[in-house]
């Protein structure tokens, strides 16, 4: 079991958006024009958002994964599977309260702004991020907001049924290597 955790929490680590590290300093009008972008896309209730999509999604998936790299498992009785899949069962809890504390700590939304900063700064001039902060005082651009956390949730649950499949195959075929 503690196999599929880690390769679960290994899979959704890589499935999150990772931002590269910057060593060169922004500009203080591209930081200016960041945090009004970042304040106007309201991006810590929006990640605020997603993070409690996610904790109320991850015992499902965790538990659809675990099913399904053990059901793929032919190595297995059907006994020996019920009883992982028991196993399972009890262990996703545990699990999943190690994500949602990830999750739930308050530095976590501070190094993600710290960090999405010269992101913007790499990929856009300080005009070029006004504008968008301009389109998001818009009511499209409030509407696109506002309406982001559904479509992320039904992008992850889209995401969920076709990629979950192929990752039980993966996770099985680690198991036959080991």
């Amino acid at each position: 079991m503690k196999k599929i955790v880690l390769a679960l929490c290994t899979a959704f680590a890589f499935a999150l958006p990772v931002h590269a590290q910057t060593a060169a300093p922004v500009d203080p009008a591209a930081t200016a024009a960041v945090k009004e972008l970042l304040t106007a896309m309201k991006f810590r209730e929006m990640m605020v958002a997603s993070f409690e999509q996610i904790n109320k999604n991850m015992p499902a998936i965790m538990e659809q994964s675990a099913v399904a790299a053990i059901q793929a498992n032919a190595t297995m009785s059907d006994t020996e599977k019920a009883a992982k899949i028991a196993q399972a069962r009890r262990d996703i809890p545990q699990a999943a309260a190690a994500f949602s504390s990830t999750f739930s700590d308050p530095a976590l939304l501070d190094e993600l702004v710290a960090e999405t900063i010269p992101l913007y700064a790499r990929h856009f001039s300080a005009a070029e991020i006004k504008q968008l902060a301009a389109f998001y005082k818009t009511p499209v651009g409030a509407k696109m907001l506002s309406t982001m956390p559904q479509i992320m949730n039904e992008s992850m649950q889209i995401s969920q049924k076709i990629v979950m499949p192929r990752i039980g195959a993966a996770i099985e075929k680690l198991t036959k290597i080991k």
